[in-house]
C-alpha cells in the first residue's frame, strides 16, 4: 500500500505562484503515472494535470495549461505541481495520487490518494 504525503498549499494573492509536493512511500514505487486532481466544496472532483513514471509524459487540464507544471523525480517518489499565475477559481483541495489503469484523467481510475493540501487565491 503506498501512502501519499502532499505538502505546500497556502493562501496566495491572484497572480501569484505556490508549488505542491507530493511524497510516495513504497518499498517498491512504479506506477504507470502520477496525477493531480481538485476538488472544491460541493463540486466533483476534478482533474488538474499528470504525468507517466517512467517517460514523464504530461497531461493538463485545459484549464490550468501554461500556468501549472507537473514534474517529478524518481529518486525521492516525489511528484511536484508548480502553480503559476493562479487564479480564485484555482481555490481548492489539492490530492495527488497513484494512477491504477485506464483513463488518466478520470479519479476513479487512482488507486491510492493523499491526504490533501488545501489551496486558497484571494482576488
Amino acid at each position: 500500500q503506498v501512502q501519499l504525503v502532499e505538502s505546500g498549499g497556502g493562501l496566495v494573492q491572484a497572480g501569484g505562484s505556490l508549488r505542491l509536493s507530493c511524497a510516495a512511500s513504497a518499498r517498491t514505487f512504479m506506477p504507470y503515472a502520477m496525477a493531480w486532481f481538485r476538488q472544491a466544496p460541493g463540486k466533483e472532483r476534478e482533474f488538474v494535470a499528470a504525468i507517466t513514471w517512467s517517460g514523464g509524459r504530461t497531461t493538463y487540464a485545459d484549464s490550468v495549461k501554461g500556468r501549472f507544471t507537473i514534474s517529478k523525480d524518481n529518486t525521492k517518489n516525489t511528484v511536484y505541481l508548480q502553480m503559476n499565475s493562479l487564479k480564485p477559481e484555482d481555490t481548492s483541495d489539492y490530492y495527488c495520487a497513484v494512477h491504477g489503469s485506464g483513463r488518466i484523467d478520470y479519479p476513479l481510475n487512482y488507486s491510492s490518494w493523499g491526504q490533501g493540501t488545501q489551496v486558497t487565491v484571494s482576488s
